[in-house]
This record gives C-alpha cells, structure tokens and sequence, in this order.
C-alpha cells in the first residue's frame, strides 16, 4: 500500500518561535503562508508542517498523489480506494472522503495510542 508523501503536522502554540527553532535544525520554508499560520518546512527528505491553531494534536500526514516535493505523480493510488483497503482491513475510520468523488479529498484514522493519521489528496 503506497500512502504518498510522509510528513508531520505539528500544532504549535508559536509559528514564530517554531520556525526559528526546526531552522536551527537545518530546515528551510519550502511552502505555507506565516500570516494564515501555516509552513512547511524541509530538510533534505524530511517534511514537517507548522500548524498554529489548527488542530489540537500532532498530526502524521500522508499525500497521495505527490512526491516529497509536493509534485504530483503521474501514477497513485487514489485516496478512495485507499479508504476502501483500509476498511477492508478493519481500520476504523474517524472521517471519510466522499466515495462518489473525485479529485481532492481526505480521510483520518486513528492509531491504537490516539495518534490521528490524515491521509490528504491533494489533486
């Protein structure tokens, strides 16, 4: 099964403070909009998102469809029929994409400590 892209979205309580810290790590601005609260920041093929209210919890993401350079793939497995697996394989499903739908569309599980896992198609 091919989730797509990995990264992790982290609430922080400070855009700021945070961008300044994970830059002291080696990561750099690859996308997002600091005024609308949100980065995503890289370092090599790391990935990791800051998200100031937005979520409660840390967030594990997955985008099918796009490469670690936020590129889409010509070939993917389409987040629907990955919902579609998952619940064949008695995964729990927190929200839903829309299984009439095409395009862009969502879906969240949850792991067994809490840990929500987005699964996030962007094209």
């Amino acid at each position: 099964m091919e989730l797509g892209a990995f990264s992790v979205s982290l609430a922080v309580k400070d855009i700021e403070a945070s961008k300044l810290f994970y830059e002291k790590l080696g990561f750099t601005v690859f996308m997002g909009d600091q005024a609308q609260n949100w980065l995503i920041m890289k370092n090599g093929d790391h990935v990791i998102g800051l998200f100031q209210g937005m979520f409660d919890k840390n967030i594990l993401t997955f985008n099918p469809g796009w490469s670690n350079d936020a590129q889409p793939l010509k070939e993917f497995t389409d987040v629907r029929e990955l919902q579609g697996q998952l619940k064949e394989r008695g995964i729990t499903l927190v929200s839903e994409a829309d299984e009439n739908s095409t395009g862009p569309a969502s879906f969240m599980i949850v792991d067994p400590d809490g840990n929500p896992i987005l699964i996030d198609q962007h094209i």
